[in-house]
């Protein structure tokens, strides 16, 4: 029996007419597997019409998946306690016999994770609705689109989709999609307890097949797992990347205000809870995207695209001083969705948004109270530290006009950073695309944040800030950055920066949390060439003339020279053992890393031994000459 013909006799006539509609058979045969493995009781096709969109809102709220806020539009969700960020362990790729990833990466042997995994899904979805989303990956019509597709049985996991992604079942129906790949992802959140999550997080999996372009996702609610289309799916992209010679990267995009009402596009990588949002979210600029960007050569200019259109962003530390902006959208009417976060009377609160908290209320683990604690006797925070908020971006007054651009944006820069307490300044600039990429991006360090349910404060390479994602030989993948940038007729200039170095005696942060803004309005007019530069001998340096001049334009303060030594004065020797960490790291785990890494680092040992030689552990910026 056809696919289209055995769904007829499980759909409702409407629904069945939305699918029949759209000629791709792919889309019949994944529907039809979907259903016959998983049993739901009805399957809903979500059309993108206001109608539609409307009913998975209220089905959220009917089910008590979520339940409305005081204000307007907006509501909250919880995960199980367990299930608050992405699972490292729980999430592997699906490798067949005989292929080959590199054994950093989690993984598993295809047939058995896809018996596991499958074994887990069946009949996951009795009684309960299949929800049918179609949505595209980047601007429509445009060379970096990519069409996908979801089934899930949780109506939140659906509201976000539809906040965070571009609708595209028209694309879908208007027969645009035959020639090409198409993203699939399969989600069950398992069983539910009374609180409506998921029962059962021992038994949660996240698998992807790459060799079919599916994710498999169940018993998890938490976005980071159950979204197919964020991490998950980056997953597939980068595959997809390394075979037409594009990136498919985990990066911001923002709109960086310059003289003369001039706008320069930065992208930037950082790993969760490490500033890429906030550094999205500057005023004065604009936000294009704060989480998954694909960057291509077009004409020998690289170009970039948000892969989403909403936010998905951690709460913690969000509050109205330092982030004017999300805290506005945040407080006024409209559609968010607030999760893990603390609700009492009607209002969400969260860890450090700067202002007293309940001493009681509901939060993640159910009725909570000051002084509560967990089966091992730890206090239970108010709210979670993951707590997120998702919101469409165009809800946002500072959204970029480019946004669903299908020519994307011209890139003037890209940063990494990573919360590196001992080494590197807040900010410098690669010496050329090569070094900045290596010392930069394959050399960043970071400190594993609650972003991720794993021990947190332990140092580790996260090279790019997208190693749990690549699912190519990591040696490959740096290959194919060198690559890229060589055949661009002009590469973006290539920044690192370090919000998170400490002073060394009293360990308290060496920046404060909106210095980030004449960093990021310094690293504009290096782009244009309106500022000068150090040679330092891990990159190149801000002059202490320029930034003066900055904090009084973006600040309105004074900055002492005292303040520019002690943020800008080189730590040779933490700069060399990290040196030797990464050194043994990749020799360790990449052992297909490329001959320009190890280049790259030796010769920044090299600078910092003469550096050493010269002027001790610490070598002031004024003993550097200005390129």
């Amino acid at each position: 029996m056809q696919p289209l013909e055995w769904l007829k006799s499980r759909m409702g006539a409407r629904e069945f007419e939305k699918l029949a509609r759209i000629p791709d058979p792919r889309v019949h045969q994944f529907v039809a597997e979907s259903a016959e493995l998983c049993n739901p009781s009805e399957i809903f096709v979500c059309t993108n019409s206001p109608d539609d969109i409307r009913h998975i809102r209220e089905q959220a709220l009917a089910t008590g998946e979520e339940k409305a806020l005081n204000i307007p539009g907006h509501t909250y969700h919880f995960d199980g306690p367990t299930d608050q960020g992405r699972d490292r362990k729980a999430t592997k790729y699906l490798v067949p016999r005989g292929d080959y990833l590199n054994p950093a990466l989690n993984q598993i042997e295809r047939e058995q994770g896809l018996s596991e995994v499958k074994g887990l899904l069946r009949n996951s979805m009795e009684g309960k609705t299949m929800v049918v989303l179609f949505l595209c990956l980047g601007p429509k019509n445009s060379v970096f689109t990519i069409p996908c597709m979801e089934c899930t049985d949780s109506w939140y996991v659906a509201h976000s989709v539809n906040l965070l992604y571009r609708t595209a079942y028209e694309m879908f129906a208007a027969g645009e999609t035959a020639n090409q790949e198409l993203f699939r992802v399969l989600h069950s959140a398992g069983k539910l307890d009374e609180r409506m999550v998921s029962a059962e997080p021992s038994k949660r999996r996240i698998y992807i097949d790459y060799t079919e372009n599916v994710v498999y996702s169940v018993n998890t609610q938490y976005a980071g797992n159950s979204v197919g289309f964020k991490k998950l799916a980056l997953r597939l992209a980068i595959r997809k990347a390394h075979r037409e010679g594009w990136l498919a990267e985990h990066m911001m995009l923002t709109g960086v205000r310059g003289p003369n009402g001039r706008r320069t596009y930065l992208a930037g990588a950082f790993p969760s809870a490490c500033g890429k949002t906030s550094t999205a979210m500057i005023p004065g600029n604009t936000i294009l995207g704060d989480d998954l960007a694909y960057l291509r050569n077009i004409d020998g200019v690289c170009r970039a695209v948000n892969v989403e259109s909403g936010i998905f962003g951690i709460l913690k530390g969000v509050n109205e001083r330092d982030d004017p902006l999300i805290w506005k959208i945040l407080h006024s009417p409209g559609e968010v969705i607030f999760s893990n976060v603390l609700v009492k009377d009607g209002r969400p609160y969260w860890l450090d948004m700067g202002i007293e908290l309940p001493k009681e209320g509901e939060n993640f683990t159910g009725k909570w109270w000051e002084g509560k604690t967990d089966e091992e006797g730890n206090p239970i925070p108010a709210a979670h530290k993951n707590a997120r908020y998702t919101v469409a971006l165009e809800a946002l007054e500072n959204c970029d006009p480019e946004l669903h651009n299908p020519q994307g944006v011209e890139l003037g820069g890209i940063i990494f950073g990573g919360r590196d307490s001992r080494a590197y300044p807040p900010v410098q600039q690669g010496y050329d695309w090569v070094h900045g990429v290596m010392a930069y991006g394959a050399a960043l360090e970071t400190e594993t944040t609650f972003a991720i349910v794993e021990e947190e404060g332990k140092y580790e390479i996260n090279l790019m800030s997208i190693q749990d994602f690549i699912s190519i030989p990591l040696g490959q993948y740096l290959k194919n950055y060198i690559e890229f940038g060589r055949k661009l007729q002009k590469a973006p200039a290539v920044f690192g920066v370090n919000y998170f170095l400490r002073d060394l005696k009293t360990g308290e942060f060496v920046n404060n949390r909106q210095d980030k803004y004449v960093w990021v309005a310094w690293m504009e007019r290096r782009v244009h060439g309106e500022a000068g530069a150090l040679k330092g001998p891990t990159g190149l340096l801000p002059t202490y003339e320029d930034l003066r001049r900055l904090f009084k334009e973006v600040r309105g303060l004074d900055y002492p020279r005292e303040e520019y030594t002690r943020h800008f004065t080189i730590r040779v020797r933490e700069n060399l053992r990290k040196i030797e960490r990464v050194v043994q790291y990749y020799k360790r785990e990449v052992p297909d890393a490329p001959p320009e890494l190890y280049q790259v680092l030796e010769e920044q040992q090299k600078r910092l031994l003469k550096v050493q030689a010269e002027a001790g552990d610490f070598a002031s910026p004024d003993m550097f000459e200005e390129v």
